[in-house]
């Protein structure tokens, strides 16, 4: 690395211990990755600053993806020489930055787990008795199969919202946005069962508005779902890591496997974007690859 790059260099990380305040694990990063770049830049015949091209930039980027490195390990190499860059140019040094039309290495998504069919089913039968609790948990599974929601939706669920007879619910998600969301034949009787005989001997003084309540009548916590799912996993046999998102994912999957288009998945999930919901349109590309390679003769 030529001197003058060098000196950039360290001019940068003075900025970052002194004006920010930078802890000494973050500047050795920092400093790795900047004389990582600047190695390369002068490699490629780069030795002035004021010379890098938005090319150049893109190339040391696709450079690091030869080299193995993960998206995440790009985009944070990327950063540095942004921030980089922008102290050059708020410094003087450079009339451009060559970053600014530079996108960072998308991070591979990570695919949802997704329950089988059967694993649902076994799960959904665990709470199998007919006292309060079980009769609680079996129609919390089914409504929560049924329709997707989050589990911080399912338990902040009031009496009010829910009609059992037109079979659907209203829930209000992400940004304070309500959403209908229509429920089964199977949840709507597993509720109805809960409603008649479980939650009047939950709710003895008969005053709380919550849909779902613990034995104390008081409304349920995520964190209480959280270890009614686990302990039902455990009964029926479900041994992959289970959540009670997994049954929000394994809802969006099934209901793709079976011919629902894209959009309406999207207005039940309650998502934004359609994008994100998209997402299960990998899983099932997935599971359907799986398929052929098991039974088909050639796969």
């Amino acid at each position: 690395m030529t001197g003058g790059m060098n000196e950039y260099l360290d001019l940068f990380l003075s900025y970052l211990l002194v004006e920010r305040g930078l802890a000494r694990n973050s500047l050795d990063a920092y400093g790795r990755d900047l004389a990582r770049y600047l190695s390369w830049l002068e490699r490629s015949g780069v030795t002035a600053m004021d010379a890098v091209r938005s090319t150049d930039v893109a190339g040391f980027i696709g450079a690091l993806k030869d080299e193995g490195l993960s998206p995440r390990s790009r985009a944070r190499s990327l950063s540095a020489v942004r921030m980089f860059h922008r102290f050059l140019m708020a410094e003087g040094y450079c009339k451009d930055n060559p970053t600014s039309i530079i996108e960072s290495p998308r991070p591979v998504r990570r695919l949802p787990k997704v329950l089988s069919a059967r694993e649902v089913e076994a799960l959904l039968a665990a709470p199998a008795g007919e006292g309060a609790a079980d009769l609680r948990d079996r129609a919390m599974l089914e409504l929560l199969y049924a329709t997707g929601l989050r589990v911080s939706e399912l338990v902040s669920l009031l009496l009010s919202d829910l009609n059992l007879q037109a079979g659907y619910l209203l829930t209000t998600g992400k940004g304070e946005k309500e959403r209908l969301v229509p429920v089964g034949d199977a949840a709507r009787s597993a509720t109805a069962s809960y409603l008649a005989a479980a939650r009047p001997q939950l709710d003895r003084k008969g005053k709380s508005r919550f849909l779902f309540l613990s034995r104390r009548g008081e409304g349920m916590t995520r964190q209480a779902f959280w270890n009614i799912i686990k302990k039902r996993a455990v009964q029926a046999g479900v041994r992959a890591g289970i959540s009670p998102h997994t049954l929000r994912h394994s809802f969006a999957t099934h209901l793709l496997e079976n011919g629902a288009d894209l959009r309406s998945v999207q207005l039940m999930l309650g998502h934004a974007d359609l994008s994100t919901t998209q997402i299960y349109t990998h899983v099932t590309r997935e599971r359907l690859k799986r398929l052929h390679e098991e039974f088909h003769p050639r796969g």
